[in-house]
C-alpha cells in the first residue's frame, strides 16, 4: 500500500508544514515506538546469540512493527500538507498493536521482564497516539485550504484518502448531531449546513464527465464518418450504442467508488451468514439442558456482535451509494444544461422544456436508484446459492425441494418485470406529454386566459394523466402479484421442504433447530429473492431513462465552424452562395451572395415568410448550412424580433453580465426611450422583470432588448424588426438615437430587418428577399431607379409609405414628447416632458428596502417544523376512507396469519419423539399449508389496496393542483415562477404517484411484522418487557429527534430545485441571444451554483439518513441480545421450539426497524410534496369562470355595446390606479381606436374589459349588463382578442386554431385564406396536420401573427380587440388586413389599439388616454380640428 499511498500524497502537495506541537508531539511518539519496535528486535537478537532459543515472531514481528513506525512518521509529513485533518497513522499503528502483548501472553513478568515492560509501554504510547490523531493539525503555510466546519462527506473520501475510519466517523457524528439538534430545537435555514467539498461541486464533476463524454461521441463521429452519416435522433427512440457510451462515461467516472462500496457489501454478507450458524449452536445450548450457561451468553453476545459488524458495514454500502448517485445527478443534470447551449436548430425543434426537465428529475432519479438496487442483481443468486448449501447440510436431499419451488417462481416474476417495463416505458411516455403541455399552458397562460380556453385545455392535460394513470396501475398491480408471490415464496419454500423432509421418511423429526434455522434461512433467502425483482425493476427503469438521457445529449449539436469568426477589427459581414435548411428537409433559402462593410447599415426587407429572420439566424449560425461560408468578423451583438427577457432585474438585463458604467448605461437608456419607465418601476433599474417579461409591455420588452445589445459596444449588430413593438414617435427616437446615421451605432456594422419602409431612406444599403433569394440590393435611390421589385412595392404602396413617415433628420425639429410605460402591463402615472436623467437607477445601494419594492417573482416558500398533521389526512382523504379501513382490515388478516403460521410451526418442531418418529405430521402440514395460503392471499390483497389507493389519491391531488392554478388570477402568474409550477407537476407528482404508495406499503407491512415480533418475544418470555419497553421509547426518541431535521431539509433540497427548472427553461428559450452573446460560460457558472445549492441540501440529509438507520439498527440487535439473554435466564422453563420462535423472529427485528423508519421518514419526507401541492389550494382565485343562475343566451351580446361608467382599475393594492374615472359609451357596431403614448393605459383598457383584473371602482356594462355579474367564460367567451405577442403552442395547426374542436375544415380553410396563409399551409406537410413546435418557433412571427388573425376569424364574435395586431407584419399586409377588419367584422364592435397611428385614422371615434384618463374622444376630423393630444401624436407620426 505503502508506495501508491506516497505517490498519492506527493501529487497533492499544498504548501509548507507548521511545526505545531501538535505535530511534534506526533512525530515525538513516532520516534519512540521505532526505537521501541528496534530495541525489541535487537534484544532479540542479543538473547539468541546469547544461545537462548526464540521462535521466529519474536524477531520478525518487531521488525514489521519497526518498518511500519518508519514509513508512518514519514507519511505523516506528506498527509499534513495535503490535508490538516485527521491522519492514517492511526491505522498502520493500531494493525499491528496487538503483536507485542499477544507475544508474551503466555509467560510471567518475572521470567521475561524485558519483553513485558516493552509490550505495555509500546501498547501505551499507541493508545496516546490514538487520542492526540484525534485533534486537527494547522493547515500548511501557503496552503489554499479553505477553513470551513468539518464536512461529514469527507468520509466519501476515506476510500481514497485513506484517513483514520474510526476518527472520520466520531468527527462527523459529532458535526452531524450539532446539526440535528440544531434541527429539532429551530428550522433549519440553508446558511446552516456545511459548504460544498469541492470534489463534490459541479465544477469539478461535470467538467471531466464533459471531456470524458466528447472523447467517446469523437469517437462515435469518426466511425460513423468511415461508414454513413448519422441522422438527428428522435428523444424518445435511442440507439443502443449511444447509451451505452454513456454508461461508459458514467462508469470511468464513478466505478471505482462504486466497487469499494461493493466491497462492503461483500463483507456485510459474510457476517449475515454468520449469525444463523452462530444462532444454530444457540439451539443446540437450548436443547441440552446439561450445557453451562456461559456458553448461552457467549452466542448471545456473538450474536448480538455480528449483527453490528453487518450494520456498520451495510450501512458504510448504503452511504457510498448515496453519495454517488449525488454526484451523478450533479453530473447528468450539468451535462444535460450545457447540451441545451449547443443544441442545433433541428434538434431543439424535436424537444421541449417539459422534457428536459423530467430529464434532470425523473430519469436522473432512476438512475440514483439503480445505484443501490444493481449489486442484488449479481449478489442476490450468491446469497440464495449459499443458502441452499446451508438448508442442503440441515435437511439434505429434502433442500432440493426448495430449489424446484424457487426456480418455478423465478419465469413468474422474470414475466411481470418485463410487462411492467413495458408500462413504465408507457407511462414515461406519457409523462413527458403532460410536462411539455403543462410547460406550454403556464409560458402562455394569458392567452389561454384571454380566450377562455383554461377548460380545454385542462381536458387535454387530464386526458393524457388519465393515461399515464393507466399505465401506473396496470404496472403497481403486476407489482402486488410480484410481491406477493415473494412474501409466499417463505412460506411455499418452507412447506415443500418440510413435508418432504417429514413425510418421505417417518423417522426425520423436524425438531426445533432444524426448523427455526431453516426459517431463518428462508427469510434470508427470500430477501435476497425479493431484492431481485427490485433490482431488475430498477435496472430497466434506468435502461430506459438512460437510452433517453444518451439520445438528447446525442442530438444534433449546432456547427461551431459554420456560425461567428470573431476577431478585434475588420468588423464586416461576408456570405457567399449559401444553401441553409432550418431541419429536416425545410429549405430557408439559397444562393445567398451578401457583403456588409464596416460601419454599413444594411436594411432586409421582403414579405412575411421572405427569410429576413433565418438570415440572421444563418449569420449566427443557428442554421445548418448546406454549402457556401458565412464569414462574421467581429464581435456581434443580437436583438431578437421576439424580445428573450430574463427573470432578473431591468438593470441585470441590460448589463447582460457586462461591469456597470454609469455615463454609457444612462446614454444607453435614454436612447431606447427607458428613462421615463426606470422612473416609473417601484424600484427603478432594479426592479425586476417576471419571467419572459410578464409584467412588461411588448414594447418594453423590445427596448430593453435593444438596450442590452447597444450597451455590449459589440462590432456588429443584427436587429430583427426591433422598431415594430413600439409606437411611432418612440420608433423615431430609437432610430435617431440608436440605430440611425446619427446614432449611437453610427460607427458600427448594423444588419436591420424591417417592415418599416420610411426609415429606408436613410440606410446605406437594401436588401430585398423574395422567396428565400435576394431578389434586390443597393441603396435607395439605385434601387428606385431599377424600377424593380422594390421600386413596384414603394409605388403600390406610398400611400402607406406616407402615412408611415416619421419626422427624420432632415426636419429641423424633433416634437418633445412625454410617455409613460407599462409595468406590470398597466399604465403608471408619471411626470411629463421630462429632460434629465435623474432617478434612473434609484436607490442603487443594495438596501432592504429598495430590493422589496422592486421585487416580483415570490421565491419558493418553505414550510418550518414537522408536517402537519392535517396534510396526512388530506392524503387519506384523497384515497378515501373505504380504501384505508379495507387496507388496515387486510394487513391485520395477512400478519394474523403470518403468527398463527409461526405458532404451529413452534408447537410442531415441540411435538415428541416416540421410537424416532413425530405423531400427526399430515395433520401439522395441512395446517401449516391453509395458514400460508391465508396470509398469501391476505398479502396481495393489502399490497394491492395500498397501491391502487395511492394511485385514487394521486388523480384528486394532480386534479385539484391543475385546478387551483388554472383558476388563479394572472397576478399570481406574475408573481410565480414556471419553475415553481413544473416542479409541483413534476418531481412533487411523481413522488405522490410512485414513492408515498410504496413507501406506505412498506411502512404498514414492518409495522404489523413489528407488532407481530413484540408479542413473540413477550409471549415467550414476559421478562423481555422490562427491555422492549425502553428500547421502544428510545426508538421513538430517535426516530422523533431525526425527522424534525430531515423534512426542513427536504424542504430546503425541493425549494432549491425550483430555481434549477426555471434556470433551464429560460436558457432554451433564450439559447440563440446567449450564444450570439458568447455569453455560455457565464450561464453555466449560474446553473453550476444553483446546482451546488441543491446538493448541499441534499448531502445533510443521506448522512443523516444513515445516522438514524445505524442507531436504529444497534437498538434491533439489542433487542436479539436481551431475547436471547431471557432465553438462557428462562431456560428451564422454556421449550426449545418457543424459544427459536422468539428468537428467530428478534432476528428479523433490525432489518424491520431499519426499513420501517426508512419507510417513515421517506413517508414524511415525500408528503412535503402533497403539502407543496396543496399550498396553493389557499391562493387567491379568480372570479367564477361560469355562473349558471346569470347564465346569458348564446346570442348576447347582439349590439355589442359597450360602457364604462366611473371605471378604475388598480393592479395591486400598494400600486397607483391605472385606469382613472372612464366614462364613455361606445354604440355597437362602432370601429374606435385608442391611442396614446406607450403606457397611457390603452392595452389596460382591453385587461379591464376582459377581466384580467377586477375593476377597482365603477363598472362596465355590455348591451346593458354589467360584467362583474358574469361568469369569466360566459365574457370572455363573447369577446375576441388579438394579442400584440403571437402565441401558438406545440401542436398541429388545427388545434392552434380552434383548440375547442368546435369548427369544420371548411370554414378553418375560410379562415386561412382570408388571411391569405392559404397556399402556404397546402404546401405544408400534412397540411392543418402540420406539428407546430414548441412556442411555434418553426414559423416566422409574421405568420404566427396572421394564424392569430385566422383564429379570431373562426370565432367572430360581436366585440373585437385588437391589441398591436399588425405590429410584425409589413405595409402591404397591415393594408390587406385592415381591409379584412373593415369586411369580414362589419356587424361587431371593434376597438383597435395601435402604436401606428395610420392604422386607426379610419375609426369612426378615437379614444385618446393620457396617464389612464380619458384625454380625448371623438372623430378623427374633429380631434385633428381641435388640435389636442390626438393632432400630436398625428404630427409627430408626420402625417400632418
Amino acid at each position: 500500500v505503502f508506495p501508491f499511498y506516497y505517490l498519492y500524497l506527493k501529487h497533492h502537495k499544498k504548501g509548507y508544514i507548521r511545526m505545531s506541537h501538535l505535530f511534534k508531539a506526533k512525530m515525538v511518539l513516532g520516534f519512540i515506538l521505532m526505537l521501541l519496535c528496534f530495541s525489541n528486535l535487537f534484544f532479540t537478537l542479543w538473547e539468541i546469540n546469547q544461545g537462548t532459543l526464540r521462535a521466529p515472531a519474536f524477531f520478525i514481528s518487531p521488525a514489521v512493527l519497526g518498518i511500519t513506525m518508519v514509513i508512518s512518521t514519514c507519511c505523516l509529513h506528506f498527509i499534513i500538507l495535503v490535508k490538516s485533518h485527521l491522519s492514517p497513522i492511526l491505522l498502520l499503528i493500531s494493525v499491528g498493536a496487538k503483536d507485542p502483548v499477544d507475544s508474551k501472553a503466555g509467560v510471567g513478568f518475572l521470567e521475561d521482564p524485558f519483553h513485558h515492560i516493552a509490550s505495555y509501554t509500546y501498547s501505551t504510547l499507541v493508545l496516546v497516539e490514538l487520542v492526540i490523531s484525534f485533534f486537527t493539525d494547522q493547515p500548511p503555510f501557503f496552503s489554499k485550504i479553505v477553513s470551513d466546519s468539518f464536512n461529514p462527506h469527507q468520509l466519501g473520501k476515506f476510500y481514497i484518502d485513506s484517513k483514520s475510519l474510526y476518527a472520520c466517523v466520531l468527527a462527523a457524528l459529532c458535526v452531524l448531531c450539532r446539526l440535528l439538534w440544531k434541527g429539532y430545537q429551530q428550522p433549519l435555514e440553508a446558511e446552516d449546513l456545511w459548504s460544498l467539498m469541492k470534489e463534490n461541486s459541479s465544477e469539478e464533476i461535470v467538467s471531466q464527465l464533459e471531456r470524458e463524454w466528447k472523447m467517446y461521441c469523437g469517437r462515435a463521429r469518426q466511425e460513423a464518418d468511415l461508414t454513413e452519416a448519422r441522422e438527428t435522433q428522435v428523444l424518445l427512440e435511442p440507439e443502443d450504442c449511444q447509451s451505452k457510451s454513456l454508461l461508459k462515461v458514467l462508469w470511468s467516472m464513478f466505478g471505482t467508488y462504486f466497487l469499494f462500496g461493493t466491497l462492503s457489501l461483500v463483507i456485510c454478507d459474510v457476517f449475515l451468514f454468520s449469525v444463523p450458524k452462530v444462532f444454530s449452536l444457540f439451539l443446540e445450548f437450548m436443547k441440552d439442558q446439561e450445557s453451562p450457561n456461559w456458553k448461552g451468553y457467549f452466542y448471545a453476545g456473538l450474536m448480538f456482535f455480528l449483527a453490528c459488524l453487518q450494520t456498520l458495514f451495510e450501512q458504510w454500502y448504503m452511504y457510498t451509494c448515496l453519495v454517488i448517485g449525488v454526484r451523478l445527478k450533479t453530473a447528468v443534470t450539468g451535462l444535460v444544461y450545457r447540451k441545451i447551449l449547443v443544441m442545433s436548430n433541428a434538434a431543439r425543434k424535436a424537444t421541449t422544456v417539459g422534457e428536459i426537465v423530467n430529464l434532470v428529475s425523473v430519469d436522473v432519479q432512476k438512475l440514483m436508484d439503480l445505484i443501490i438496487y444493481f449489486n442484488g442483481i449479481w449478489l442476490a443468486p450468491i446469497r440464495i446459492i449459499i443458502c441452499f448449501v446451508f438448508l442442503w447440510q440441515l435437511l439434505g436431499p429434502s433442500a432440493l425441494t426448495a430449489v424446484a419451488v424457487f426456480f418455478l417462481l423465478l419465469p413468474l416474476n422474470f414475466a411481470i418485470t418485463k410487462k411492467r417495463s413495458q408500462f413504465q416505458e408507457e407511462q414515461m411516455q406519457h409523462k413527458d406529454d403532460r410536462a411539455k403541455l403543462t410547460n406550454a399552458i403556464f409560458s402562455d397562460i394569458k392567452v389561454i386566459k384571454l380566450y377562455a380556453w383554461e377548460k380545454a385545455f385542462m381536458e387535454k392535460v387530464l386526458g393524457i394523466r388519465k393515461q399515464e394513470l393507466q399505465a401506473l396501475k396496470r404496472s403497481q398491480l403486476l407489482f402486488a402479484v410480484s410481491l406477493s408471490s415473494f412474501y409466499s415464496s417463505t412460506f411455499l419454500i418452507a412447506l415443500v421442504m418440510f413435508a418432504v423432509y417429514t413425510l418421505v421418511d417417518e423417522t426425520h423429526v423436524l425438531d426445533a433447530q432444524k426448523a427455526f434455522v431453516s426459517l431463518t434461512l428462508i427469510n434470508i433467502l427470500n430477501t435476497a429473492h425479493s431484492f431481485l425483482p427490485f433490482s431488475i425493476n430498477a435496472l430497466v427503469q434506468a435502461k430506459v431513462s438512460l437510452n433517453r438521457l444518451a439520445a438528447f445529449l446525442s442530438l444534433e449539436e449546432r456547427d461551431m465552424s459554420q456560425g461567428l469568426v470573431s476577431f478585434l477589427c475588420n468588423h464586416s459581414i461576408s456570405a457567399a452562395l449559401i444553401a441553409v435548411t432550418s431541419g429536416a428537409t425545410v429549405l430557408c433559402f439559397g444562393r445567398i451572395n451578401l457583403s456588409v462593410l464596416e460601419g454599413n447599415l444594411l436594411a432586409v426587407v421582403g414579405q412575411v415568410g421572405a427569410g429576413k429572420s433565418s438570415l440572421l439566424a444563418t449569420l449566427l449560425g443557428e442554421l445548418q448550412k448546406l454549402e457556401g461560408h458565412v464569414s462574421v468578423k467581429g464581435t456581434v451583438a443580437y436583438v431578437p424580433q421576439q424580445a428573450w427577457i430574463q427573470n432578473a432585474s431591468v438593470e441585470d438585463n441590460i448589463l447582460f453580465g457586462k461591469e456597470m458604467d454609469d455615463s454609457w448605461y444612462n446614454r444607453v437608456i435614454h436612447a431606447c426611450a427607458l428613462h421615463p419607465d426606470l422612473e416609473t418601476f417601484p424600484a427603478g433599474s432594479r426592479s425586476e422583470i417576471g419571467e419572459k417579461g410578464i409584467n412588461i409591455s411588448g414594447g418594453q420588452k423590445q427596448r430593453v432588448g435593444l438596450a442590452r445589445a447597444v450597451y455590449q459596444k459589440a462590432a456588429i449588430y443584427l436587429l430583427d424588426d426591433p422598431l415594430s413593438a413600439v409606437d411611432a414617435q418612440v420608433g423615431q427616437h430609437i432610430f435617431e438615437q440608436v440605430i440611425g446615421p446619427n446614432g449611437l451605432l453610427k460607427e458600427k456594422t448594423r444588419i436591420l430587418v424591417t417592415h418599416t419602409i420610411s426609415i429606408l431612406p436613410y440606410v446605406d444599403n437594401i436588401v430585398v428577399l423574395v422567396d428565400g433569394e435576394i431578389s434586390e440590393m443597393g441603396c435607395y435611390q439605385e434601387l428606385l431607379q431599377k424600377n424593380g421589385v422594390f421600386a413596384d412595392f414603394l409605388y403600390s404602396y406610398s400611400s402607406a409609405q406616407e402615412e408611415e413617415a416619421y419626422d427624420l433628420p432632415g426636419n429641423p425639429h424633433i416634437v418633445g414628447y412625454s410617455v409613460v410605460f407599462l409595468y406590470s402591463d398597466r399604465s403608471l402615472k408619471a411626470s411629463t416632458e421630462r429632460s434629465s436623467y435623474r432617478a434612473i437607477r434609484q436607490d442603487r445601494a443594495p438596501t432592504a428596502a429598495s430590493k422589496d419594492v422592486g421585487r416580483l417573482i415570490e421565491g419558493e416558500k418553505t414550510q418550518h417544523g414537522r408536517v402537519n398533521t392535517s396534510i396526512y389526512l388530506d392524503y387519506l382523504k384523497a384515497m378515501g376512507s373505504p380504501v384505508c379501513l379495507y387496507i388496515i382490515l387486510l394487513f391485520t388478516c395477512q400478519q394474523t396469519a403470518s403468527f398463527c403460521r409461526g405458532y404451529w410451526l413452534s408447537k410442531w418442531a415441540d411435538d415428541p419423539v416416540n421410537n424416532g418418529t413425530q405423531k400427526h405430521t399430515e395433520l401439522r402440514v395441512g395446517v401449516f399449508g391453509v395458514l400460508g395460503v391465508i396470509q398469501a392471499i391476505g398479502k396481495f390483497g393489502s399490497t394491492a389496496a395500498v397501491l391502487l389507493g395511492g394511485t385514487i389519491a394521486s388523480r384528486k391531488l394532480f386534479r385539484q393542483l391543475l385546478e387551483n392554478i388554472a383558476r388563479s388570477p394572472m397576478m399570481f402568474f406574475e408573481q410565480t415562477s414556471i419553475g415553481n409550477l413544473l416542479n409541483r407537476f413534476s418531481k412533487e407528482m411523481d413522488a405522490i404517484d410512485s414513492v408515498i404508495p410504496d413507501k406506505l406499503k412498506s411502512l404498514l407491512g414492518f409495522l404489523f411484522n413489528l407488532l407481530e415480533i413484540y408479542i413473540v418475544i413477550v409471549l415467550a418470555t414476559p421478562i423481555a418487557v422490562v427491555a422492549i419497553v425502553p428500547l421502544t421509547v428510545l426508538y421513538a426518541a430517535f426516530q422523533n429527534f431525526y425527522v424534525a431535521t430531515s423534512c426542513q431539509l427536504r424542504r430546503l433540497e425541493a425549494a432549491s430545485r425550483s430555481p434549477i427548472y426555471s434556470h433551464i427553461s429560460e436558457t432554451f428559450q433564450g439559447s440563440g441571444v446567449i450564444r450570439a452573446y458568447k455569453a455560455q460560460q457565464r450561464f453555466i457558472s449560474q446553473n453550476d451554483f444553483r446546482v451546488d445549492e441543491n446538493q448541499r441540501m441534499c448531502f445533510p440529509g443521506v448522512v443523516a439518513d444513515r445516522w438514524l438507520a445505524a442507531n436504529l439498527e444497534f437498538l434491533g440487535n439489542s433487542i436479539v441480545l436481551f431475547a436471547a439473554l431471557f432465553a438462557v435466564i428462562n431456560k428451564k422453563q422454556l421449550t426449545p421450539g418457543i424459544a427459536a420462535f422468539s428468537i428467530s423472529y428478534a432476528l428479523q427485528i433490525t432489518g424491520i426497524l431499519n426499513w420501517m423508519v426508512r419507510s417513515w421518514t421517506e413517508i414524511e419526507n415525500n408528503v412535503v410534496s402533497v403539502e407543496r401541492v396543496k399550498e396553493y389550494s389557499t391562493t387567491p382565485k379568480e372570479a367564477p369562470w361560469t355562473q349558471e343562475a346569470k347564465s346569458q343566451s348564446q346570442a348576447w351580446p347582439t349590439e355589442g355595446r359597450i360602457e364604462f361608467r366611473n371605471y378604475s382599475l388598480q393592479y395591486r393594492p400598494n400600486l397607483e390606479l391605472a385606469l382613472k374615472n372612464i366614462t364613455i359609451t361606445i354604440r355597437g357596431q362602432e370601429k374606435i381606436g385608442i391611442a396614446g403614448r406607450t403606457g397611457a393605459g390603452k392595452s389596460t383598457l382591453a385587461v379591464g374589459l376582459l377581466r384580467l383584473v377586477e375593476a377597482a371602482e365603477g363598472e362596465i356594462s355590455i348591451d346593458g349588463i354589467n360584467i362583474a355579474h358574469i361568469g369569466l367564460h360566459d365574457l370572455r367567451t363573447k369577446i375576441t382578442i388579438i394579442p400584440q405577442d403571437p402565441i401558438l403552442f406545440s401542436g398541429s395547426l388545427r388545434m392552434n386554431l380552434d383548440p375547442l374542436n368546435t369548427y369544420c375544415d371548411a370554414d378553418i380553410w375560410t379562415a386561412l385564406e382570408l388571411t391569405q396563409l392559404k397556399n402556404f399551409v397546402l404546401n405544408l406537410p400534412d397540411q392543418l396536420n402540420y406539428e407546430c413546435s414548441e412556442q411555434g418557433e418553426n414559423l416566422s412571427i409574421g405568420q404566427k401573427q396572421l394564424l392569430c388573425l385566422a383564429r379570431a376569424l373562426l370565432r367572430k364574435t360581436k366585440i373585437l380587440v385588437l391589441d398591436e395586431a399588425t405590429a410584425s407584419v409589413d405595409v402591404e399586409m397591415d393594408l390587406h388586413i385592415q381591409s379584412m377588419i373593415r369586411t369580414q367584422f362589419k356587424e361587431c364592435t371593434v376597438l383597435t389599439i395601435a402604436h401606428r397611428v395610420n392604422t386607426i385614422l379610419d375609426c369612426n371615434r378615437i379614444l385618446v388616454l393620457e396617464n389612464g384618463q380619458i384625454a380625448e374622444f371623438d372623430t378623427p376630423e374633429k380631434l385633428m380640428a381641435q388640435k389636442g393630444l390626438f393632432y400630436r401624436l398625428v404630427e409627430e407620426s408626420g402625417l400632418v
